[in-house]
């Protein structure tokens, strides 16, 4: 079987030493495809996968990324994963699996172990090797208005092996040193390392909490660490689309988008 993508098609590699290899296709709406050898196995979350060989075998249950037990699923279904964790083993030859990104943007692989542990917005973890853990790692109510109610929620990626994270928009990168710090909209928090210290602070000034544009809380990041932040937020995005999103008047509205005066749908 042949695959062909525009501008060539870059070949399986094992940078980070994890014992399998991936590559990554497209830009602004990247795949993730990763090339499991017989008896290798990767691990996402329920409804993740694209597509993948009939070497691959999948199977799905609530264990896994360290969500054993009711308590461990618990904690992954708080901090915004699924119950389901969906397992995916190559037998009787090599195999890919490939996990499709959602929203425009990056993926990126990072090295997780003891050592260094990362916090990953709510939506961005991926796919891991076995052996990664995904928990709740942050967890604040920051008011109706901002996340649609569900507050800021960080998930904490632990354990050993590789994970995955999927980014929205570009991607800024920023190495904090030791009392570094920097002051961010929530939504723009990609991925940190673990050693990050985060604290969430109200907005100062009464004209900016009641006429800012923006948002009336801020997250606090200080080093030792590195930040990864990422352009695009999905309350933003929402904000953007919601003129163009169909209006349901009296209960007889169409249900068409329109986009530019001209009505899809």
């Amino acid at each position: 079987m042949a695959e062909h993508i525009e501008d060539g098609l870059p070949d399986f590699s094992d940078a980070e030493s994890a014992g399998v290899a991936h590559r990554v296709l497209g830009t602004t709406l990247p795949v993730l495809e990763v090339q499991l050898q017989p008896g290798q196995s990767v691990i996402s979350q329920g409804g993740e996968m694209s597509w993948m060989t009939p070497t691959i075998t999948m199977s799905t249950q609530t264990s896994g990324a360290g969500g054993s037990g009711l308590a461990g699923v618990f904690k992954r279904a708080v901090a915004g994963g699924t119950i389901f964790m969906s397992q995916f083993t190559a037998q009787g030859g090599v195999g890919v699996v490939a996990f499709a990104a959602k929203m425009p943007g990056h993926i990126r692989a990072i090295n997780v172990s003891s050592s260094r542990e990362f916090m990953v917005s709510r939506h961005g973890f991926l796919a891991a090797t076995d052996g990664v853990s995904l928990n709740l790692g942050f967890q604040q109510k920051l008011g109706v208005g901002i996340f649609s109610g569900n507050g800021f929620i960080l998930q904490r990626i632990a354990g050993e092996g590789t994970a995955w994270i999927e980014l929205s928009g570009e991607l800024v990168t920023y190495d904090l040193a030791a009392g570094e710090s920097m002051m961010v909209h929530p939504g723009h928090i990609g991925l940190f390392d673990a050693s990050v210290q985060l604290d969430i602070q109200m907005v100062k000034g009464i004209k900016n909490m009641l006429f800012g544009a923006d948002t009336i809380f801020l997250a606090k990041l200080t080093g030792p660490g590195t930040v990864y932040l990422q352009t695009m937020t999905i309350p933003g995005l929402a904000h953007a689309l919601a003129p163009y999103m169909p209006a349901n008047e009296g209960g007889g509205g169409s249900s068409g988008i329109n986009i530019g005066g001209f009505k899809l749908g």
